[in-house]
């Protein structure tokens, strides 16, 4: 029996962006579902309970933090990994991404999209 697909949640507002890595994902077999704002994002989350979130730190409204701290707070879902993946390097927001258990916090700017889908395969292993 082969093992079940596993479901990557891209939570990214860039539509562009959550395209292609979405494409990327789909090529290597995963099953991605996508959300453009945090509240999507728990929603999804939720209803999808996916193997692990891609999560972008500068959203609308409410920002990845904020995802990160209702995430932790919904107990069906507070357990599912999460990889935030951000252009925006601020010490202060990657210490309490960090805090809230994020697996790592990956700078957008350092990975093509294969190298971010290699990355993410790790954390699926």
């Amino acid at each position: 029996m082969s093992e079940p697909v596993k479901k990557i949640l891209i939570v990214e507002d860039e539509k562009i962006l959550a395209e292609m890595y979405k494409d990327k994902f789909t090529q290597e077999g995963y099953q991605v579902v996508s959300a453009l704002t945090s509240e999507e994002g728990i929603t999804l989350a939720k209803k999808e309970k996916p193997d692990l979130i891609l999560l972008d730190i500068l959203l609308p409204k409410e920002n990845g933090v904020g995802f990160l701290k209702r995430l932790k707070e919904t107990k069906e879902i507070s357990q599912i990994p999460v990889v935030a993946f951000s252009n925006y390097d601020e010490p202060k927001t990657r210490k309490e991404a960090e805090n809230l258990g994020v697996e790592a916090y990956l700078l957008k700017t350092d990975f093509t999209p294969q190298d971010l889908v290699k990355k993410i395969k790790e954390y699926l292993s």
